[in-house]
C-alpha cells in the first residue's frame, strides 16, 4: 500500500534531514506505532497502511531540529495551523505528504475479534484478514473508519514536498461534516448538559486527550496540572472534570483541526471531539473560518480587528 515508494522517498530525504517520523510495526500486526528514522537502517522498519492513525505532525513543535515527516490530509492540516501560528519553522521540516482513502479504528476491530491475540493481518480489496486463535476473521474497512474518515474533505495533504501516489479527490459531501453537530444542537440546553455530565462520568482525568491533540501545545505547562498558581485539584468530581473538558475545547477555539485525535486516545471511548466541533461551527457561523485550511489565514481570535469582516456589529 505505498511503503515502497514512501521508503524510496524517504531514502532521499532521511540525508537532509536529523530525522524523519513515520511508522512502523508496533507490538503486534494490528498496531502501527511512530518511526524515528535517523540511519538507513531504520527504513526497512517503515510501514504505510490503514492502521497508521497517529498524526505525527504533533511532535513538530517541540523538536529543535531539522525534520521530516509523514502526513496524512487531516495531518496536514494541523502542519497549516502551526505555520500560521508561527509555531515551527516551514524551512525545518520536510512534508512527506500521502493521499488517504481512510483508516481503521483499531477499538472496533479488537471488538470484532473478541479481544483475541493478534498472529497477521494482511489487506485485500478493500477488506482487512485478520488471524487470531479461533481462527481467520474478514471486515470492510470502511465499516471500521472513525468518525472523521466518514466525513473527511482533504484525504489529500494540504502542504507537502513530496507526494506517494497520486492525489485523492473526496467524494463526502461538504455539510456532512458539521451534519452531527447541527442535530446534537437541535437539543434543549438541559438536554445537551445532561448528555455531557453522563458522557464525562466516565473520564479519569488522564489526559490522554490532550497529550494526543497536536495544538495542545503547552502540555507541559497545562493549568490543570499548575500547582503555582493552583488552579485546579486532580479530583474526580463531576464538576472538575467538565471544567478540564471546557478549558480544553476553549484552548482549542478556532485551532482544532478535527483531526480525531481525541477520540482515538481515550480510554473510556468519551467523544470529546464533538465540543470541539460544536466551538468550530460556532466559528464558521460567525467568522467564516475553517482552522488548519490555508497558511496565510489566522484565527480571528489570535487578530485584532475592530470590526472583523465577515461579522456584523452586535445589538445591544
Amino acid at each position: 500500500m505505498g511503503s515502497e515508494k514512501l521508503k524510496e522517498i524517504v531514502s532521499k530525504v532521511l540525508p537532509e534531514v536529523d530525522v524523519v517520523i513515520g511508522y512502523r510495526q508496533g507490538f503486534d500486526q494490528l498496531h502501527a506505532i511512530p518511526h524515528f528514522i535517523t540511519t538507513p537502517e531504520h527504513i526497512d522498519q517503515l510501514i504505510w497502511n490503514p492502521l497508521c492513525v497517529h498524526n505525527l505532525a504533533t511532535y513538530l513543535p517541540s523538536l529543535n531540529k531539522k525534520a521530516a515527516v509523514v502526513v496524512k490530509g487531516c495531518d496536514s492540516k494541523a502542519i497549516v495551523q502551526y505555520m500560521q501560528e508561527e509555531l515551527i519553522n516551514r524551512e525545518n521540516v520536510v512534508i512527506i505528504g500521502i493521499p488517504c482513502t481512510g483508516v481503521i479504528d483499531v477499538n472496533k476491530v479488537l471488538h470484532a475479534i473478541n479481544y483475541r491475540p493478534v498472529k497477521e493481518v494482511t489487506f485485500e480489496n478493500g477488506s482487512i484478514l485478520i488471524r487470531t486463535s479461533e481462527g481467520q476473521k474478514k471486515l470492510l474497512l470502511s465499516d471500521l473508519y472513525p468518525d472523521k474518515c466518514k466525513t473527511c474533505q482533504y484525504p489529500t495533504p494540504l502542504v507537502y514536498d513530496h507526494l506517494v501516489g497520486e492525489p485523492v479527490k473526496t467524494d463526502k459531501p461538504p455539510e456532512s461534516v458539521d451534519e452531527e453537530v447541527r442535530e446534537f444542537e437541535k437539543k434543549s440546553i438541559a438536554e445537551r448538559l445532561a448528555y455531557w455530565e453522563k458522557e464525562f462520568d466516565r473520564c479519569i482525568r488522564c489526559y490522554a486527550c490532550r497529550n494526543a491533540c497536536p495544538m495542545c501545545i503547552c502540555r507541559d505547562k497545562c493549568i490543570v496540572e499548575s500547582r503555582d498558581p493552583h488552579l485546579m485539584s486532580q479530583k474526580l468530581t463531576p464538576g472538575e472534570k467538565l471544567m478540564f473538558h471546557m478549558i480544553h475545547s476553549l484552548h482549542l477555539t478556532g485551532r482544532c483541526i478535527e483531526c480525531g485525535e481525541c477520540d482515538r486516545a481515550c480510554p473510556m471511548g468519551i467523544p470529546v471531539s464533538k465540543l470541539k466541533k460544536m466551538i468550530n461551527l460556532g466559528m464558521k457561523n460567525r467568522y467564516g473560518y475553517i482552522p488548519g485550511i490555508n497558511p496565510e489565514d489566522k484565527s480571528p481570535l489570535l487578530v485584532f480587528s475592530l470590526k472583523g469582516e465577515n461579522t456584523e456589529e452586535q445589538k445591544p
